[in-house]
């Protein structure tokens, strides 16, 4: 479980920076309603689950992954009675457990963290702290890389699975789609959703470790006291691109806020700011009116990290004005250095 941050790198390394999108992708419609389930039962939060999962396994590439069904990199250890299988890691030939489903891999994951001392103060945590849970992680030895942490959150961030902080076994369906909308054309995603919608029943698994009501209330309040005066803290800026308005996001917040505060409604809000979800992040860009059709600079090479949305924002154009000008298929993101057309389409050929 500690060559994590070497094993992703090498997968990185290996692929091409969409290609690797497209895994972490297909791994989240693939395994969240395992993550939420997970968090039900054990007060896990669910984008911290995804995000380890998905940097253990390289976006279920991994040998492990793939033939043990072992997300997690879980190694035998003595009270181990299962399948097993030999795997190069901290040493080689090295004993790992075998799993006979995903879901199975997930419950001992869930269990590893649950009922081992050095994981207790996580358990006293929000659980929609996900911050707090990857630095908890990292300070309580999880894994020896030093940029743990940033790695889970970074995963966390782009790919927006704090989403299913927010749900539960029964919605969680509805939630990846709400990320990845094109399903609906799935029509075996979309039986698997009626069915497992049918099928759900979560079980909820005691865990002593809570917070206190005291605790719990002065967080309440501390919060609410930081958000009036982050709103307060707010300034309008003029964008570059045709003076358009638009604000820098000072911390993580739902929209109902800054509609509030600007009186601007919220579907404005996500139209104009082709947003697929309420909340938004620190530092993100929101226009409070509509973008333009084109940039205010011919082209500009994409940095390591940066989706077509963040270009999008960045420049104050449209998103789908964007793709079609790049001649690029809606979802596909842009490679480190890739030049992106901004003004005019892009040449043929």
């Amino acid at each position: 479980m500690r060559k994590i941050f070497f094993a992703f790198t090498v997968f990185f390394l290996s692929k091409t920076y969409s290609q690797s999108w497209k895994n972490d992708d297909q791994y989240v419609q693939k395994f969240a309603a395992y993550a939420v389930e997970e968090m039900e039962k054990y007060k896990i939060p669910a984008s911290i689950t995804l995000a380890q999962g998905i940097l253990e396994t390289g976006g279920g590439q991994s040998r492990l992954a793939i033939q043990g069904n072992n997300h997690f990199g879980i190694k035998c250890k003595e009270d181990w009675t299962g399948k097993t299988m030999a795997h190069t890691d901290d040493a080689p030939n090295e004993c790992f457990r075998v799993y006979d489903d995903p879901r199975d891999s997930y419950e001992d994951h869930s269990k590893f963290l649950a009922y081992r001392k050095y994981y207790v103060n996580l358990f006293k945590l929000d659980i929609k702290d996900y911050k707090g849970w990857a630095h908890g992680l990292k300070k309580a030895g999880y894994a020896t890389n030093p940029r743990y942490a940033y790695i889970l959150i970074d995963k966390i961030e782009k790919l927006k699975l704090y989403e299913f902080d927010n749900t539960n076994s029964k919605e969680v369906h509805y939630a990846i789609l709400k990320l990845y909308p094109d399903l609906r054309n799935d029509q075996v995603f979309m039986a698997k959703l009626e069915q497992n919608k049918a099928n759900t029943k979560p079980v909820t698994v005691t865990v002593p470790y809570e917070q206190t009501s005291y605790a719990k209330q002065k967080e309440k309040v501390e919060k609410i006291v930081s958000k009036t005066e982050l709103l307060n803290s707010i300034l309008i800026k003029s964008h570059p691109n045709e003076n358009r308005k638009f604000i820098i996001v000072p911390d993580d917040m739902d929209l109902a806020s800054l509609s509030k505060k600007f009186g601007i409604s919220q579907s404005r809000l996500l139209r104009w700011n082709e947003l697929d979800s309420d909340h938004v992040r620190k530092n993100d860009i929101l226009f409070l009116e509509s973008k333009s059709s084109t940039g205010n600079i011919a082209t500009y090479k994409s940095q390591a990290g940066e989706s077509m949305h963040y270009i999008s924002q960045k420049f104050g154009i449209k998103l789908k004005k964007l793709y079609s000008k790049n001649r690029m298929d809606f979802g596909q993101q842009p490679k480190p250095g890739q030049l992106i057309y901004l003004q005019e389409k892009k040449p043929r050929g």
